[in-house]
């Protein structure tokens, strides 16, 4: 059931999308008054639910204990970094990332430990977002998606086909319930995680996070290649990628 409404979402998100989307449009957020009202949802449900949530995980769990669940959700994510690697053409990336994968899982038991980093074998970010921007398609409306956060109607499609068709949180579980605990654990942990980042934020948070994603996707797009006023920033981001309030910062 799950399945197929995700992958309703992505073929209607896909098949609907304006012959924009091909092309970058003037207009980054022509659905403004509709994303406000989103995000405003987004902000009521972090106030009274996720943020207390994620401050309670905090205070109770050791830093090395937080960064070992940290470590060992991004170390599931490599494998769909691993194909999108090969997606976006980078076959040396995809052996460094596929080394870093298999010493985490081994030697990291599992990626609770970061071994891989240590030993020169850094962290990267490739999502099918940014696959389909490395072959042309444009990055559509910008998006507020409820729960998820900041994206785009291409990473939106992106997203929804990583979770229908990718590797990922889901497959560790056999059932349901558990699934749903393991985005559970994984959703905390990335909440407790951005705290620390909220005090980059200033003026209108709406605007702010619109433009600082709408950067952000460009420069991971453009593998940095790009001119960014939010760049001295994004290295205080790193840590808490994975992770666009979705995946996605990055989904």
């Amino acid at each position: 059931m799950r399945a197929t409404w995700l992958k309703t979402l992505m073929l209607t998100s896909v098949l609907a999308a304006p012959a924009g989307w091909a092309e970058e449009t003037q207009d980054p957020d022509p659905w403004e008054g509709f994303n406000r009202s989103v995000f405003a949802f987004n902000e009521t449900i972090d106030q009274y639910i996720a943020k207390p949530v994620a401050q309670g995980y905090q205070y109770v769990t050791p830093k090395a204990v937080d960064d070992s669940v940290t470590h060992f959700f991004s170390n599931i994510g490599d494998l769909m970094v691993i194909a999108n690697d090969l997606g976006q053409l980078k076959f040396g990336q995809a052996l460094s990332d596929s080394a870093r994968f298999l010493v985490n899982t081994t030697v990291g038991f599992f990626g609770v430990f970061d071994v891989a980093t240590h030993i020169g074998l850094p962290k990267h970010n490739e999502d099918i977002g940014q696959t389909l921007g490395y072959w042309g398609v444009g990055t559509g409306p910008y998006l507020v998606l409820p729960v998820l956060g900041p994206s785009t109607l291409r990473d939106s499609a992106g997203m929804a086909t990583g979770y229908v068709y990718g590797v990922g949180i889901s497959n560790l579980a056999e059932s349901d319930a558990q699934s749903y605990a393991a985005y559970g654990v994984y959703g905390v942990d990335l909440r407790a995680d951005l705290i620390a980042s909220e005090a980059l934020i200033s003026g209108d948070k709406y605007t702010f996070l619109r433009s600082f994603y709408l950067q952000r996707r460009e420069y991971l797009i453009n593998d940095g290649q790009v001119e960014a006023t939010f760049e001295d920033d994004w290295e205080d981001f790193d840590d808490y990628e994975d992770e666009e309030w979705g995946d996605d910062w990055d989904q």
